[in-house]
């Protein structure tokens, strides 16, 4: 499903800003439906929580640092891809892949009041521009935080006084990845529209950019599943670690860095969907042949 949104989002990317306004949506409905199974008892800070916000925060240093002196545009670049926050949807695939919804949910929320703190000193260093902390502060935590905060209090207050919804929004959780799967396609085809904008001259730097946002994505999420291996849910950890919020981290590249290094969260949209088309396949194979003994007979 999710390589079928992404060709579609390719194919029909000169339509997708008609349609962009229903992202938000989508991306509302897609949480509340997922946020209906946790359970708010759960919602704490673990180890895991700190060991990815902290390979978060030190890979975007460690990364840019390391390439600023072969190119700022690529330094910039693969610095997003680590500095951005954990997307609206890893709890969804979380919770496909059987891992801890609640962990995720709870490292999403430290992951991105993180980067509405940080981000505009980091801007300012990186971006060369003169950034108004405060206001930039309001601006980016505007755009990050209700989209975690506005579905999770839905999903409490619905709890709370209408059980009947909660339950049965709970107990249809496949619908999720549809919605998924359609904001997929609005994602993937202004990403496209974009790159396509850009000038031939820059074909070997974006090619460059590109490359570089799937090795970050592929150490992401193999770090992050060995931080969850030693904390107890490898799922979480690869998958809070690894998939981005990858529409945020275009919107910061473009406003406050170098245009050009919006392609790497771009190419990144394209990485972490195939590693989560790859690992969901493989899930849902396992499961089958886990479930065929018994439908057999057997015991």
């Amino acid at each position: 499903m999710l390589p079928i949104a992404m060709v579609i989002g390719l194919l029909l990317h000169n339509w997708m800003e008609y349609v962009a306004w229903a992202a938000p949506w989508l991306i509302f409905v897609m949480l509340l439906i997922t946020f209906c199974r946790i359970n708010p008892a759960h919602l704490r800070f673990t180890r895991l929580t700190i060991f990815c916000l902290s390979a978060q925060l030190i890979g975007a240093a460690a990364v840019y640092i390391a390439f600023v002196g072969v190119s700022a545009d690529l330094a910039q670049g693969l610095m997003i891809c680590f500095l951005c926050p954990t997307a609206t949807a890893a709890p969804v695939i979380t919770g496909m892949l059987g891992g801890s919804v609640e962990r995720v949910a709870t490292y999403s929320l430290a992951s991105n009041i993180a980067v509405a703190l940080l981000a505009p000193p980091v801007f300012t260093l990186t971006g060369g521009s003169d950034i108004d902390f405060a206001t930039t502060t309001f601006t980016i935590a505007s755009k990050v935080v209700p989209m975690i905060i506005a579905p999770l209090l839905t999903a409490l207050i619905l709890r709370q006084w209408f059980r009947p919804v909660h339950r049965a929004l709970s107990e249809h959780q496949s619908i999720s990845f549809y919605v998924w799967a359609v904001s997929l396609i609005i994602v993937v085809g202004r990403a496209v529209s974009f790159v396509i904008q850009e000038p031939a001259s820059m074909i070997p730097e974006m090619i460059a950019l590109a490359v570089g946002a799937g090795v970050a994505c592929v150490f992401q999420f193999v770090i992050g599943r060995r931080i969850g291996c030693r904390c107890g849910d490898r799922i979480a950890g690869a998958q809070g670690l690894g998939q981005k919020n990858t529409v945020l981290a275009v919107w910061m590249a473009l406003t406050y860095l170098n245009p050009v290094a919006s392609i790497a969260p771009a190419a990144y949209i394209a990485w972490q969907n195939t590693i989560n088309s790859i690992q969901l396949y493989h899930h849902a194979r396992r499961l089958r042949v886990e479930a065929k003994p018994y439908a057999d007979g057997k015991r």
